[in-house]
């Protein structure tokens, strides 16, 4: 039984003190052993699962800010969406005449489609929080820094993409990225012997977007766990500060 001793500067204080002051500081004392007691206790299941769930919510909320602001793909080479292999190849059949522009215009206009839709994810994270099984946060909890985000990934990818197609398709549109494609395409078949090209433009950004949102999930699972300064609720202060 593990057994708590008064600081000494308590124990002066409180032999200094009136009896009203006296009990105010011994509440205050006893107080924050109980609370030492406290954050020493076993974790208990549901206590898992609120931190794990709080994690992944704060963790994700985070990312999809980041990505979802201007430049937040464009302009981070660390999720930075280039061209598909086969338009690149074109890129660099069409530099060889100066008619590169719309593919490096392309380029742009793929990373603004995936800023757009990014804030699109989030709701699709909160339910996929909200599915987590209980038997499977414990084994989470004792993983790699990012076993939630590779748990997560696994299991929400699928419908991630599903509900992200749309949604990128819509801001392919809307950022001028198919019309830029077409330009880009009548440009380059007039070139003579230009190899034809096709790509799914939706599929790969949507590919690409999520590659970088389970990216910075990643970091910022990794971030809660060794960084109390990123531990920004009491439910995560408590099990992944035990």
């Amino acid at each position: 039984m593990r057994r708590h001793h008064l600081p000494l500067l308590g124990l002066l204080l409180l032999t200094s003190c009136t009896e009203t002051q006296w009990q105010q500081t011994g509440r205050s004392v006893l107080g924050q052993i109980s609370s030492a007691s406290s954050r020493s206790a076993p974790l208990t299941a549901t206590e898992i699962d609120a931190g794990l769930r709080e994690a992944l919510r704060v963790g994700s909320e985070r990312v999809v800010i980041q990505l979802g602001r201007r430049n937040g793909y464009y302009a981070d080479p660390k999720v930075f969406i280039p061209l598909p292999e086969k338009i690149a190849t074109a890129r660099s059949y069409a530099r060889k005449v100066g008619l590169d522009r719309s593919f490096n215009e392309l380029e742009e206009r793929l990373n603004r489609a995936a800023e757009a839709a990014a804030p699109q994810a989030k709701a699709l994270f909160w339910q996929a929080i909200r599915d987590l099984r209980m038997a499977d946060l414990q084994p989470i909890l004792n993983g790699q820094d990012d076993a939630a985000t590779r748990y997560f990934e696994g299991k929400m990818s699928p419908q991630l993409a599903l509900s992200m197609q749309p949604v990128v398709d819509r801001c392919l549109n809307e950022v001028g990225a198919v019309r830029t494609y077409k330009k880009a395409l009548q440009e380059y078949n007039a070139l003579p012997l230009a190899p034809k090209i096709e790509a799914d433009l939706t599929d790969y950004v949507v590919n690409q977007a999520m590659q970088g949102i389970f990216y910075y999930l990643a970091e910022e699972e990794a971030a809660i766990r060794h960084d109390p300064l990123k531990r920004t609720s009491q439910i995560l202060q408590r099990v992944f500060g035990a």
